[in-house]
């Protein structure tokens, strides 16, 4: 077998969702480039003053994101942050080693994480069943971030601005292998409230 005959798909391909109600929607951010960033000893002054002069953000200290032009630096434990980046992963490693490598030790993750776009005006309370976290607007702001677990499964998640309707969005982030078991719980914690998936074209998976 080739490489050409290997095709790419998705972590969450062919899983299945209630399609009564839609009081919490999921969409797959299958396509983003994603890193982790290791600062070396001491570099932190140094990484900070890099990353405002080339990407022009301020870098977050703590459980906190900061984005610019597609660009996101999330922090996710002490100097260390997951950046994506929206334009894509092909290269994008590579690029942010040519940029930062000097000051912190760069991964590329693309393929070994998986990334849901949650939103709804259920959203709320299916998380409460599954996460040990206060997610009440004032406890948790837009850009705030937290590395925790959703039921048994190891995650991340950030806050972003509400939607249109004022329904709270968030993005979680999971290891790729866990995928099948994120969404297993999403389903069944949104179930009374009814889980609309969507495909990284915004198209409708449809239910079986």
């Amino acid at each position: 077998m080739t490489d050409d005959a290997l095709t790419p798909i998705t972590a969450f391909a062919g899983l299945e969702f209630s399609a009564a109600g839609d009081g919490v929607v999921a969409a797959d951010r299958d396509g983003l480039g994603l890193a982790t960033v290791l600062v070396h000893r001491s570099r932190v002054a140094a990484l900070t003053e890099r990353i405002r002069d080339r990407f022009g953000i301020d870098l977050p200290r703590g459980p906190y994101r900061s984005a610019a032009a597609g660009l996101a630096f999330a922090g996710i434990g002490p100097e260390a942050w997951l950046v994506t980046n929206e334009a894509g992963s092909k290269g994008f490693a590579a690029r942010l080693t040519q940029a930062l490598g000097d000051l912190a030790a760069i991964t590329d993750q693309s393929s070994g994480y998986a990334i849901l776009r949650l939103s709804g005006p259920r959203l709320r309370e299916t998380l409460a069943k599954i996460l040990p976290l206060d997610l009440h607007p004032r406890a948790f702001a837009p850009a705030a971030v937290a590395s925790t677990v959703a039921s048994h499964v190891g995650v991340t998640l950030w806050r972003l601005e509400d939607g249109a309707d004022g329904s709270p969005v968030f993005e979680m982030t999971v290891a790729r292998s866990l995928a099948g078991s994120l969404w297993h719980c999403l389903t069944v914690s949104a179930a009374e409230f009814g889980f609309v998936g969507q495909g990284p074209a915004s198209d409708k998976v449809s239910s079986r």
